[in-house]
């Protein structure tokens, strides 16, 4: 064995193993009382890079759950404002109906519900104009879609949502083909009876009966002329939607419904003889046809192409085509054509609303609210009408006004609906989710970067006791040197 007085090899060994334990007692104490495990980038350079990239979406999605919570309240906010636009339809719909009871009414009466009737307009304009989210306005057509016409000659009037074909719309022409053309329902000339030879319009009828139309009966007597019966016909269409008319080439009264579409239906019984060919057969039943045509729309993933079908609600014209996602488009007679080439036949204006419901790029929603001005309401039932138009002091103009409230009530409804399935299925469902994903990455965050108590507070009372015998034994270390005392004593 060796002694040396000017280095002392364990007192340095004893003093590295002391430093030692009192750093890792130094970051344990550090970690104890901050919490974390990791504190810097030397205690775990790749955890930390993993940590902060965890911390930064934990803050993102915490930001686009406040988005989205935002978003939904700006939905309440649009959606209280229409079930007040519903209240005023509504409230509308009832003057209609009492200004149509004209066997009481007088004109004073007509009067006095037109001018509720204007109010209630005025003020569904008025909501349209001032409904707004802070400063954004939300049913003035800015924040939605907006069609209007540019081809009067082929539609009449146009609905557009947000959707077409499955994606947003987006600004941009509408082209339109008509690819089947809805007709009314016509009495086969097949089935009906020629009358004798040089018969016209003051001509007696030759046959005399009944004759039910669409369930209503029609009374026939030989002293009657042709032109007679076809007035009684004509005179109850707004009841059997039926009219009629003298060919004078065929020598048959031909009937037919006013409206297009497979909706509405001829429905004759005449075991009279009167107008069918009894021997052919003595009741016929005939649907108009329903018109379909391609439409070509921008939509926020490209030029989409649509095909749109006439008669698909109860009520509907075969004239009024309509696709899956609502939006509506009204032929007039002329484009209800199928040699017309495809035409240019509206635009469309769309402002779209984008919500930022994600963390990263890329991860937004869009919707889109209609313009609710009463001018753009209904447009899609009476060509040139809409709700801003209603006059019920006009003669016969009640049976329209109610077809084009309620044409109106749809259109909110609608919007209301989508507005209801993007709450809840899109951003109600997208804040639960986006509660799930936070906790998780928080939970693995925290993993990586927070500091296990049990661990460290094991970890510290290791270090207390190997710092206190590393003390004890660099004292000891450190007195070693006094044995070469001992030798020096003898000399």
């Amino acid at each position: 064995m060796s002694l040396r007085i000017n280095t002392n090899i364990q007192s340095q060994n004893a003093l590295r193993n002391v430093s030692m334990t009192s750093e890792m007692m130094g970051r344990t104490m550090e970690r104890l009382a901050s919490g974390l495990r990791v504190n810097r980038a030397a205690d775990d350079p790749a955890g930390l890079i993993i940590s902060e990239n965890l911390r930064a979406q934990i803050t993102g999605l915490q930001q686009a759950i406040n988005n989205a919570q935002d978003a939904v309240n700006m939905i309440k906010t649009a959606e209280a404002a229409l079930d007040e636009v519903h209240n005023a339809l509504r409230t509308m719909r009832q003057l209609v109906l009492h200004a149509a009871n004209t066997g009481v009414n007088d004109y004073a009466a007509l009067q006095a519900d037109q001018t509720q009737i204007r109010a209630l307009i005025d003020s569904i304009n008025r909501i349209a104009e001032q409904t707004s989210f802070g400063t954004k306005k939300l049913l003035d057509g800015t924040s939605g879609i907006s069609a209007a016409v540019t081809n009067p000659s082929r539609i009449s009037g146009i609905f557009f949502g947000g959707l077409f074909n499955n994606f947003a719309t987006a600004s941009g022409a509408v082209t339109l083909e008509v690819l089947t053309a809805a007709t009314r329902a016509t009495v086969p000339n097949a089935n009906l009876r020629q009358l004798p030879a040089n018969t016209t319009l003051a001509s007696l009828i030759d046959v005399g009966g009944s004759v039910v139309i669409n369930g209503y009966t029609i009374n026939v007597s030989t002293t009657e002329t042709v032109g007679n019966l076809i007035d009684k016909i004509n005179a109850v269409s707004h009841v059997t939607g039926v009219v009629a008319n003298y060919n004078d080439q065929t020598r048959r009264i031909e009937l037919r419904h006013r409206e297009y579409g497979s909706q509405f239906r001829v429905q004759i019984n005449d075991t009279s003889g009167v107008i069918l060919d009894t021997a052919v057969a003595d009741s016929v039943s005939v649907a108009g046809t329903d018109a379909v045509a391609r439409v070509i729309a921008n939509t926020v993933n490209g030029v989409q192409t649509a095909l749109f079908t006439g008669g698909v609600a109860t009520g509907d014209s075969g004239l009024r085509l309509r696709d899956g996602f609502g939006n509506v488009i009204m032929l007039t007679e002329a484009g209800n054509d199928t040699t017309l080439a495809a035409a240019q036949v509206a635009v469309v204006s769309a402002g779209l609303l984008q919500f930022q419901v994600g963390a990263n790029a890329g991860q937004f929603v869009r919707f889109s609210l209609m313009d609710v001005h009463a001018s753009k309401l209904g447009t899609t039932v009476i060509p040139g009408q809409s709700l801003a138009t209603i006059d019920i002091t006009r003669p016969n103009s009640t049976d329209d006004a109610l077809r084009i409230i309620d044409a109106a009530i749809a259109e909110i409804s609608k919007l209301r609906g989508d507005m209801g399935a993007f709450q809840r299925y899109v951003l109600e469902s997208n804040i639960r989710s986006l509660n799930v994903a936070r906790e998780n990455v928080m939970a693995s965050e925290s993993t990586i970067r927070d500091a296990d108590f049990a661990v460290e507070i094991s970890n510290f009372t290791k270090q207390q006791i190997l710092m206190q015998s590393g003390m004890a034994v660099l004292a000891q270390a450190n007195a070693s040197p006094q044995t070469v005392l001992q030798l020096l004593q003898r000399l």
